[in-house]
């Protein structure tokens, strides 16, 4: 018998298929089944969903949706500059509503970062959410773009 978090996994990920397929791809072209991730490209920015586990303890997790995308490198400039740079990704985060930006630990890259426990979610709030992420990482990561060139 499949547990709770099992079941719930499976739903969203139907979700995400849904979407997929609302938008005109496949899941042979989408879904990587090794990681377990969705990946495609929309406009400039490429889109990663899938589900997290996280241990809260006692053997217990909770399950996020996360949708990534990568947006630039930070910048090698000066400490000054960069000081600069991450002061303007914060002023950016305080603008782009449902998105944060975020450097990955140990990758030196910008992403643009949404999650979300998956339980209670339903299908209009998961399509709302990539949606907004497709919309905001392809607005995002050109303007990233013109600020270091």
């Amino acid at each position: 018998m499949k547990s709770i978090k099992e079941i719930r996994i499976e739903l969203v990920d139907a979700m995400i298929q849904n979407y997929v397929e609302s938008v005109g791809m496949t899941k042979e072209e989408t879904y990587d089944a090794e990681r377990k991730i969705w990946h495609w490209q929309h406009g400039s920015a490429t889109i990663e969903v899938f589900v997290h586990s996280v241990d809260i303890g006692n053997d217990k997790t909770r399950e996020y949706l996360r949708i990534f995308s990568f947006l630039a490198p930070l910048p090698k400039v000066s400490d000054l500059q960069l000081n600069q740079f991450l002061i303007r990704l914060l002023e950016m985060n305080d603008v782009n509503l449902g998105v944060k930006l975020t450097v990955m630990q140990g990758t030196q890259k910008v992403y643009a970062t949404y999650e979300r426990d998956i339980r209670g979610m339903d299908y209009v709030e998961l399509a709302t959410c990539i949606a907004d992420l497709e919309w905001w990482a392809d607005k995002l990561d050109d303007e990233l773009k013109l600020y270091y060139n």
